[in-house]
């Protein structure tokens, strides 16, 4: 399943950007408080990924990069989440995925699950080196891959969806 979008690449010099990044950031102090309603809620569907993913794939990798820096530290400052020990990890993966997911839509330009499904695969293996060079241990890794594979699901089809349908 494979649909033309219209991706852009913006720049740290475009208004867009920062606009684009502050709706992110935004959702991502929304989205997570609807999903922690649900017992783990935030472990098992990491909604910061889904908004970072699909908000990096559409509008470039700087945006992506900025709301993946910002998205974690404003949500933990407003609202406690992510707990403090957690948050470099966080931030570092969250980071990756912006990276890929923008780079990836850059050179492809077109989205398919597929594709989606690589970068996913690609940041969870950054993930798992980032966070043993960060605390030694992979513990969030295992759980991301464990409770929080429905997460992963949403993740790539819930970036399809919004990339496909959402304009």
């Amino acid at each position: 399943m494979e649909a033309n979008v219209k991706l852009y690449a913006l720049n740290y010099d475009e208004v867009k950007t920062y606009l684009w990044a502050t709706v992110f950031v935004a959702c991502n102090l929304i989205l997570p408080q609807v999903f922690h309603l649900i017992p783990q809620g935030g472990i098992i569907f990491s909604p910061l990924s889904l908004v970072i993913m699909a908000g990096a794939y559409k509008f470039g990798w700087k945006t992506g990069l900025l709301a993946a820096l910002v998205s974690p530290l404003v949500n933990h400052l407003i609202t406690g989440m992510p707990a403090w020990e957690v948050l470099p990890v966080m931030t570092f993966k969250l980071a990756a995925l912006a990276i890929v997911a923008g780079l990836i839509a850059q050179r492809y330009q077109v989205v398919s699950l597929l594709i989606l499904v690589s970068i996913v695969i690609m940041t969870k293996a950054i993930g798992i080196v980032g966070e043993l060079a960060i605390t030694g241990g992979i513990d969030a890794t295992i759980a991301d891959l464990t409770l929080g594979w429905p997460g992963l699901m949403l993740q790539i089809f819930g970036t399809w969806l919004i990339l496909k349908y959402v304009k």
